[in-house]
Order: structure tokens, then C-alpha cells, then sequence
């Protein structure tokens, strides 16, 4: 009898955090693209290290073909002092992001490493092959994960960004989650460390054959502008730019600030812009330094995508549009007078 007090005493007094810290570690599914990773990439990194363990290790997957691969393996294992170790798949099937060579690789990895969480960012990359993976290992994603409170517990925003949800994670291994990139910021001190790790090849020979999904076409829109999820300064039209050629002075106005160019989803269905310009719950979620939105209402569903923008600037000839209750600075007036009078008024660009 005395054993058996003793030993409830002993089960009863074990911190439940222990669990969460026995595990080999945290593996991130990182995006590259010229022989560098993505700044969303670098996001995810950041974000795991918040719920790292003293034990615990951080494992960065990257995968594709040829050198560039290679090139993104060798800074991303200097990139970020958590890093503990690269893995690399070096195979033909990586050349382009097909969700469901991506999803065997995961599951394969995740087999041999038996990691406690998978991490991605939460872009149309991370979107395409997380729940795929999740399915193959039959537990359930958490997905837009703006802030770690716990190893198993988040917070991410529901009803269009307008309430907050904290979940905890009370699943088998692994948990597998996607944040939001612009509520992890890179910190400058995260830049780099003066210790590369070590980089290793994964081995593919039980990967299985390829699925059914072939990779068709990929068509890309040439801009020197900046790219619209990590530009600084982004400005976006609405519908009440009336067409195509009214919306080329937002990118004209762009041009002089070096800013990104950004859409509500009406000016998209309306055929002014194309669709990987459109900011909001279904298109880019975006946190730029300054938001300027010219003609926008304000939808709800626009707001989810840019109400973390530290400054934003709204003009609007309604008084009552719903983007003036979260702007920081607001002009109500005809946007076709405003913005001839702020291109001419605007330097150009050096």
C-alpha cells in the first residue's frame, strides 16, 4: 500500500510540461526560391524557436533540384542560430511544389525523425501541402497561427480576423501547424550564426511512385516592383476605380513610392488587376509599414488581410466606409483628384 502512494504521489507531482519536451524536436517545411530561403521560410524558423525545448532540435526540409537547391541548403544552415540540422531531397519530383510528392516526403522524413511539430508558413505552399501531409499522418493541422502561447498551445484568428481563438493541441505526434509569416518577424539578431549545421541528404529510394497530379504551366507577372507579402509600403485600389486603365494610376503611384501593388477581391472579379494582387481573407495576408487604400470600402473580408499594417491611410469620397474605423489617417474625397494632385506633388523614384 505504501508503494502504491508513493508511486501516485510521484505520477501526481510530474510536470505535464516534460511531455512536451522529451521529443527529438521541431521540423520545418521551408520554401526557397534563387538559392535563398523565403522570407516567409525564415518566419516559420522563427516562429518554431519560440517553443523549442532545451533538449530539443530544430530540422529544416528543403527540397527541389539542380544548384539552387544546394545553394539554399548552405545559407539556410547558417541562417538562424536554432537550426540544428538541414535535410535535403534532391529529386526531380521537387521541381516544382506538387502537394502530393511533397506530402509522401514529409511523411516519409517524419517516420525516420519522429518529430513533435511540423511547421510551415501559411502561404498557397504551405496551404497546398500541409493538409495532405496531415492526412497521411492522421492528425489534425492547426492552421493561421498568429501567436505560440504553449509547445501545444495557439492562437489564431477566426470570423474573418474579427475573434481570437486559443487552441490547444491535445492530438498524437506530430502537430502539425501553419503560421501567419507577418506575426513572426525576422529579428535582426536571428540573421545568421557563426556555425553552419550540418546538411544531409535524404534518402528517397522509399518514397514510392508519383501520384497523379502533373505540374502543367507556371506564368509570372515581371514587375521591379517589390513583392506584395513583404514589401513595406503597398498600396491598393478598389472597385471604385471603375476599370483597368483608371487602376493603372495606383501602379503609377507605386512606381514613385516603391511600393507594392495590392487589390480588393471586387477590383480582381472585376478583371482590373489579376487575382495575385488581391489582398484580404482569400488572398494575401499582408503587414506592411504603411497601407494606403484608395477607393476601398473596407469588406471584412479585406480587413482580415491587412489590419496588422502598422500605418494605414484610406481615402474615400463615403464618409461612412467601413476603412476609416481601423485607419490611422483618413481623407475623405474623390480619389481621381487625390491621386493626379499626389503624382504630380511626388518625386519620382531615384
Amino acid at each position: 500500500m505504501l508503494r502504491a502512494i508513493t508511486l501516485r504521489r510521484l505520477v501526481a507531482h510530474t510536470p505535464r510540461s516534460i511531455s512536451y519536451c522529451r521529443h527529438l524536436g521541431t521540423l520545418v517545411i521551408a520554401e526557397h526560391e534563387g538559392g535563398s530561403l523565403t522570407g516567409t521560410s525564415l518566419s516559420s524558423i522563427e516562429a518554431s524557436s519560440k517553443f523549442l525545448c532545451k533538449d530539443n532540435s530544430l530540422s529544416l526540409l528543403l527540397a527541389g533540384t539542380g544548384p539552387s537547391l544546394q545553394e539554399a541548403a548552405t545559407k539556410a544552415a547558417s541562417c538562424h542560430p536554432s537550426i540544428s540540422q538541414v535535410l535535403v531531397a534532391d529529386s526531380d519530383r521537387f521541381k516544382h511544389s506538387l502537394a502530393e510528392p511533397w506530402a509522401k516526403l514529409i511523411h516519409l522524413v517524419q517516420q525516420k525523425g519522429d518529430y513533435s511539430h511540423i511547421v510551415a508558413a501559411s502561404g498557397s505552399f504551405g496551404k497546398n501541402i500541409l493538409p495532405r501531409a496531415a492526412a497521411l499522418l492522421d492528425v489534425s493541422p492547426i492552421t493561421d497561427v498568429i501567436e505560440i502561447s504553449e509547445p501545444r498551445t495557439f492562437v489564431r484568428p477566426i470570423y474573418a480576423g474579427n475573434a481570437l481563438c486559443t487552441i490547444r493541441y491535445t492530438g498524437s505526434n506530430p502537430c502539425m501547424l501553419t503560421i501567419r509569416s507577418t506575426s513572426f518577424p525576422v529579428s535582426a539578431s536571428s540573421d545568421s550564426k557563426t556555425n553552419a549545421a550540418p546538411i544531409h541528404q535524404v534518402d528517397l529510394s522509399s518514397l514510392g511512385e508519383e501520384g497523379t497530379s502533373r505540374h502543367v504551366k507556371q506564368t509570372t507577372q515581371e514587375s521591379e516592383r517589390p513583392d506584395l507579402g513583404s514589401a513595406r509600403v503597398v498600396i491598393t485600389g478598389g472597385r471604385a476605380l471603375k476599370s483597368a486603365e483608371n487602376f493603372k494610376m495606383i501602379e503609377e503611384l507605386a512606381e514613385k513610392l516603391g511600393a507594392a501593388v495590392g487589390a480588393t477581391r471586387a477590383a480582381v472579379d472585376a478583371g482590373y488587376v489579376p487575382n495575385e494582387l488581391q489582398v484580404g481573407q482569400t488572398g494575401k495576408i499582408v503587414a506592411p509599414e504603411l497601407y494606403m487604400a484608395f477607393g476601398v470600402s473596407g469588406a471584412i473580408q479585406h480587413i482580415a488581410g491587412m489590419r496588422d499594417s502598422k500605418v494605414i491611410v484610406a481615402v474615400n469620397k463615403d464618409a461612412d466606409a467601413p476603412i476609416f474605423q481601423i485607419a490611422d489617417y483618413g481623407l475623405v474625397g474623390d480619389l481621381f483628384q487625390i491621386i493626379p494632385d499626389l503624382l504630380q506633388k511626388l518625386p519620382d523614384k531615384k
